[in-house]
């Protein structure tokens, strides 16, 4: 899965005040407590998280957009990615990536083989 994110500048748990902290913080912030909780679940699920880099904008694409983050996230099939997506655990702390992001995509990916 191809991740595209794009974070508020300040997050906003107002959907999950549960998870909020003291004080506020900054999406970014935010997206760091997803990943601390998310994680372990992915690879739990037998995925794994593959690359992450600072995002910015497009060399080749629209000039006035542009990612935060870039992150290449591998599940073993459809099915186990959905099965990680549903789990109570999991879903205990996705407020923190919905109080995060201001817009993301998500790409999925099928591997083809590399030409000689």
């Amino acid at each position: 899965m191809l991740n595209l994110l794009r974070f508020r500048r300040v997050a906003d748990y107002s959907a999950h005040p549960e998870l909020a902290f003291e004080g506020p913080c900054t999406g970014a912030e935010a997206f760091d407590r997803y990943i601390a909780h998310a994680l372990p679940h992915v690879r739990e699920s037998g995925g794994d998280l593959l690359f992450m880099g600072k995002g910015g904008p497009f060399l080749i694409g629209p000039e006035d957009e542009s990612w935060d983050l870039v992150m290449l996230v591998r599940h073993r099939s459809v099915e186990t990615f959905l099965s990680f997506a549903s789990n109570e655990a999991y879903l205990a702390g996705i407020g923190h990536r919905t109080a995060a992001i201001e817009d993301s995509r998500l790409l999925p990916l099928t591997p083809l083989p590399l030409p000689d």
